[in-house]
């Protein structure tokens, strides 16, 4: 008779330990995090405040006043005659109403366009691509003012570089682009255009590759060529960024000062109303009141985009 052994029991498996149960509370701030916090948001808040809100606020009480700037006691109430004098009376003031006209129909017909036509030929698989975005990216990273005075080279009339191009430089023909009041503001506009056109260029083209790639495909599945896509099918869908585009044109155009400041004053055809604001604030025969008036009314129209903007960004929030 054989004698059967019973197998050996098997070990159970440790059991693994229970996790620990996650706490529902929430930690509360030390005073450390408290001063970090106060620190970030008190900080620019200040800053916002003593540069932007207050002096906005100072200017808007200035406008109702006469004022010459030097002591407080000579400061004496105006009602609304700075306002009267600058619409009506003041000579710079409509040409400089004009001519931010003329700037922002340029900047919507021509300069915002072309730059839709770089980054739509951007968009397409060419070689080379990185180097043309920051070859047409690079006046974008530059301040106005430099950019004015590397077209103050080009445009310069005895030594600049397209009158030496045209073969006129240095000669009784020579172009004053700068100086003639009937060429200096599309000078200048040109001029806004070459950075304008990069800043557009980059907008669309950041749009034009976080677009879903399944609307191409189903339009070209419809029969849709290219044009038709883009027109019907990419624009539409990219309708966000077309709204900052339109308010950045619109507040590029009222801001206007730089190029047109630096070319020559704002004078002699160059007239912008950010630059009659400037004269009147600063410098010989300021007159503080009417400055602070064409500041006001500058702000107010600036406002108008802005807050059409606001208010849909925040209707399609909710």
């Amino acid at each position: 008779m054989t004698q059967t052994t019973a197998p050996a029991p098997v070990a159970a498996p440790a059991a693994s330990p229970a996790p620990r149960a996650r706490s529902g509370r929430v930690r509360r701030l030390t005073g450390t995090d408290r001063l970090v916090l106060g620190v970030m948001i008190g900080v620019p808040t200040l800053i916002q405040a003593v540069l932007i809100w207050i002096p906005t606020l100072l200017s808007i009480g200035l406008s109702f006043t006469r004022w010459n700037g030097l002591a407080l006691s000579d400061i004496h109430s105006a009602g609304l005659a700075n306002y009267r004098f600058a619409v009506d009376e003041y000579p710079p003031f409509w040409p400089a109403v004009w001519h931010n006209v003329i700037w922002l129909v340029f900047l919507a017909g021509i300069a915002t366009p072309l730059g839709v036509v770089l980054a739509v030929l951007l968009d397409q698989k060419i070689r080379f691509t990185r180097l043309y975005q920051s070859i047409f990216f690079t006046p974008v990273m530059l301040s106005l003012v430099l950019v004015g005075i590397v077209w103050q080279l080009v445009y310069a009339r005895d030594e600049g570089l397209l009158n030496n191009l045209l073969g006129t430089a240095g000669t009784p023909s020579a172009v004053d682009w700068f100086g003639d009041p009937h060429v200096n503001l599309w000078a200048a506009l040109v001029a806004t255009a070459w950075r304008h056109a990069g800043y557009i260029m980059v907008l669309y083209l950041a749009g034009l590759k976080g677009l879903d790639p399944s609307l191409r495909e189903a339009a070209a599945i419809d029969g849709a060529n290219d044009r038709q896509t883009l027109f019907k099918v990419v624009f539409p869908a990219m309708r966000q960024i077309n709204v900052v585009v339109v308010v950045i044109t619109l507040i590029e155009a009222l801001r206007a000062f730089d190029i047109a400041y630096v070319i020559n004053r704002g004078t002699n055809g160059l007239e912008l109303l950010s630059i009659l604001v400037i004269q009147n604030l600063v410098g010989e025969g300021q007159v503080i009141g009417v400055g602070s008036a064409l500041a006001v009314l500058l702000l107010v129209v600036s406002l108008v985009p802005i807050v059409a903007y606001l208010i849909r960004t925040f209707r399609r929030a909710d």
